[in-house]
């Protein structure tokens, strides 16, 4: 099969969406590494006082992912976001207006590979969050080993990333002055090895943590669901039970992260790369549920309201599928 090429005469606006999207797949992949790498070597040249005063800093500053974060306007407003979302293009569609005095846990489906509608969304202003929202201040949940790597922690907590820890979510959940919107992709790094263009599984039933939250704080719970977040890539085929997918799971287990062994289109050809597709995403924002406060809840509280959730989030689904280009076959599967 041969390669296809792009072609030379590509505007620069479609270049620069590409440049955008590189960025952001080489910060997703390599930028921590990157970080790392370079601290370990300022460590061991003439500037290690500058990484003795910085590991100073990160002894004093180590709870700040745990507590609300550092987000950063400025970084969240970069042009460079705008043709991000211009890429596929991002959209984020508001159901219904969101009470400003409440604290609210959004739960993001799917996760997809790179989880891109949630950082597009969420992470940046690309597509108006503040202005949909106003009065919510949105903190997309991140996995806790990533705000240990020196430097990278700093970049993504500019974007309103913070630990995925109990304990992040409760400070989150606990103000009493309302405002903040907790973002998680509940299906976790294990529903990315299920992420490919068609599929509907969401690894959901046995996620019932972030429930048992919402009820201890009386966060009101919202369903989110992202259409197209799967198409942006392929995946090399790992059934449950195969070799791969057992190596895989082996693998999530000792390092936390899973590793899908995804392609899609490079840069300058369509053919190869891991460049996600230009695939339309649309990030739906549901009705809130509303939730009673219940210091203590019972498992059959949490069980009654993680049904009521899947309800509602199945409900948001086939009210908009159509309009996503969806079939009327095709039906979420929670496992």
């Amino acid at each position: 099969m041969g390669i296809e090429f792009a072609p030379l005469n590509i505007p620069l606006r479609r270049r620069l969406q590409t440049a955008a999207v590189l960025q952001w797949v080489f910060s997703f992949l390599a930028l921590a590494q990157c970080c790392l790498a370079t601290f370990i070597l300022l460590a061991l040249s003439d500037w290690w006082m500058l990484v003795l005063l910085y590991a100073g800093w990160l002894w004093l500053d180590w709870d700040t992912p745990t507590c609300g974060g550092r987000r950063s306007q400025w970084v969240r407003t970069w042009s460079m976001w705008d043709y991000f979302r211009d890429y596929f293009p991002v959209t984020l569609v508001k159901t219904v207006d969101l009470d400003p005095k409440k604290n609210y846990i959004f739960g993001f489906h799917p996760h997809g590979v790179l989880v891109a509608g949630g950082f597009g969304n969420f992470c940046t202003e690309a597509t108006g969050f503040s202005r949909l929202f106003p009065g919510l201040t949105p903190h997309l949940l991140m996995l806790p080993f990533w705000f240990r790597v020196p430097l990278f922690r700093e970049y993504i907590m500019c974007g309103g990333l913070v630990s995925s820890t109990k304990s992040s979510l409760s400070y989150l959940m606990s103000r009493p002055e309302g405002g903040n919107v907790a973002v998680i992709a509940v299906g976790g790094s294990s529903e990315a090895l299920d992420a490919r263009p068609g599929a509907l599984m969401l690894q959901v039933r046995n996620k019932k943590g972030f429930i048992k939250l919402a009820l201890k704080h009386g966060a009101q719970l919202v369903p989110v669901f992202s259409f197209g977040e799967n198409e942006l890539f392929d995946q090399m085929e790992n059934p449950s039970g195969s070799p791969l997918r057992r190596l895989q799971n082996r693998l999530q287990s000792i390092m936390g992260v899973s590793l899908p062994l995804f392609h899609a289109r490079g840069v300058f050809q369509y053919s190869f790369g891991l460049i996600p597709y230009r695939k339309p995403i649309r990030t739906v924002v549901g009705q809130p549920i509303s939730v009673v406060q219940t210091p203590c809840p019972s498992s059959e509280d949490i069980e009654s309201l993680h049904k009521l959730y899947l309800d509602k989030l199945t409900e948001l689904f086939e009210q908009h599928k159509h309009e996503f280009g969806l079939e009327d076959h095709q039906h979420l599967t929670f496992t």
